[in-house]
């Protein structure tokens, strides 16, 4: 089992034994097994009993207790059979280790509650990820490329399951392939050869790709598909034909029933590392906000108003996620012009206000982008994100300048630490950024963030170029 497997099922056990030992404590106060004389040293015990009864079935069961990733009916049926089987398995831990009498009434009233609250959290998560995914909000639009029955099934899967998050949006067909051996049903959703994959990505607005390819085959350049991919900032999967021997074989990971490989694995893809980054950036962007908003905000708003006329907020669409834009928070530093969306601040720009400048070298303009952080839309730590204008005249410059958005853009960053911030007027500068980036992307771990919040406060190098 690999990594983010094990992520999943830790976090899924938690989870599991947090409403079990509620379920007993509920069961025990409220007496729904009708048993008074139950001493607490004994509730201690059956407690502890049933914990390790419920991670012998969580071993017993590994692979299948990753939930929500199928239909919620499939889950039920494995949630009525993981609770059988506890319930065996306590009751062998029960003829081992106790002797005298035993609350049986007890045992079934506290399973019969932490079955009723399983179905119940569980199906609340389900009807809200699927009503939110339904809608449309975090799909993401995705490509298949391949032709056979495995890129037909994975299609299917994807359409069915919109829990999943993904929307299907074509199939790409591989250039040595002919069509005739396209099925009528998958022509129909064909958006063209791999040769054209460029320009698919980019009139389509994809945000993964997943090849489907077999080493018995050579019908797919995989290389090639993923130095395109590369360029577009797409991440890119692999989905081997032959399921059985790619689990036997190589280290992946699970959609609903597939095998994916990922071959560009990066540390921010392992879901326990995410949750870690995320709760961090909850934590710190509150504590910012509620040490010092309550008498900053007024103070610069305040402020603001008084010096230019204007909004306090300057609102910039800016490139976030997977490519995706997202509207960014600063406090206004400029004079309205008509050139905030195309030209960077230069040293001794006109447009920037006296207060503005003030607040730049000090970064102070950046404070409303810890509401971004709240909203889940960047990170305290990240690339940071750029104009839109910027994204596209920069990733026809530099090769794989898009690889920079396979992480949530960052209030601060190591570029900005190590002094490649500012003006941009030489494209070398921009190859600097973009280097420190992929290094963050490729080697991401929570303590290099907080070395990187340390430097943002004490570095010398952090505020040059600001301006």
């Amino acid at each position: 089992m690999n990594a983010k497997e094990n992520s999943l099922l830790f976090i899924y056990i938690v989870i599991d034994l947090f409403l079990l030992n509620v379920s007993m404590l509920i069961a025990y106060y409220f007496n729904l097994g009708g048993i008074q004389w139950l001493p607490e040293y004994d509730l201690q015990f059956y407690m502890l009993q049933a914990n390790l009864a419920w991670i012998i079935t969580y071993f017993i069961f590994t692979k299948n207790n990753i939930y929500l990733r199928d239909d919620f009916r499939h889950r039920v049926f494995r949630m009525v059979r993981n609770i059988i089987m506890f319930g065996i398995i306590l009751m062998i831990l029960t003829f081992i280790f106790t002797k005298d009498h035993v609350a049986r009434q007890y045992m079934l009233a506290y399973t019969l509650v932490f079955f009723t609250f399983e179905l119940g959290f569980y199906w609340l998560i389900y009807s809200y990820l699927n009503y939110r995914r339904s809608q449309g909000w975090y799909n993401k639009r995705v490509l298949v490329i391949g032709y056979d029955e495995t890129a037909n099934l994975f299609r299917k899967m994807i359409e069915s399951t919109p829990i999943l998050g993904y929307k299907f949006v074509g199939y790409v067909k591989p250039d040595a392939c002919s069509i005739n051996k396209i099925s009528k049903e998958n022509r129909s959703f064909l958006l063209g050869n791999t040769s054209q994959l460029e320009q698919i990505i980019k009139e389509n607005d994809i945000h993964a790709v997943f090849s489907v390819f077999s080493f018995f085959k050579e019908e797919a350049n995989i290389e090639e598909q993923l130095i395109v991919c590369n360029q577009m900032g797409v991440r890119m999967y692999l989905i081997g034909e032959n399921q059985w021997w790619m689990r036997k074989s190589r280290a992946g990971d699970y959609i609903g029933p597939f095998y994916i490989l990922n071959p560009q694995h990066i540390p921010l893809d392992e879901l326990i590392n995410r949750i870690l980054k995320r709760s961090f950036d909850i934590l710190f962007s509150l504590s910012i906000i509620l040490c010092f908003g309550w008498n900053l905000l007024p103070m610069i708003i305040g402020i603001i108003k008084l010096t230019s006329k204007g909004p306090v907020f300057f609102v910039q669409e800016r490139t976030g996620l997977n490519n995706i834009p997202f509207r960014c928070y600063k406090f206004r530093s400029m004079y309205l012009n008509d050139e905030s969306d195309k030209k960077q601040a230069t040293m001794n720009d006109v447009r920037i206000t006296p207060f503005g400048r003030f607040m730049r070298k000090w970064d102070i303009d950046e404070f409303p982008q810890f509401f971004n952080v709240l909203r889940g839309q960047m990170s305290v730590v990240g690339p940071r994100p750029h104009m839109l204008s910027h994204t596209e005249q920069y990733s026809a410059l530099i090769k794989y300048y898009k690889v920079r958005h396979y992480v949530k853009p960052g209030v601060t960053g190591w570029a900005q630490v190590n002094g490649w911030r500012g003006e941009t007027d030489e494209t070398w500068k921009m190859e600097k950024r973009v280097k420190c980036d992929m290094d963050y992307i490729e080697n991401w771990s929570f303590f290099w963030d907080i070395k990187i919040i340390w430097l943002t406060v004490f570095g010398k190098t952090a505020r040059g170029n600001a301006y």
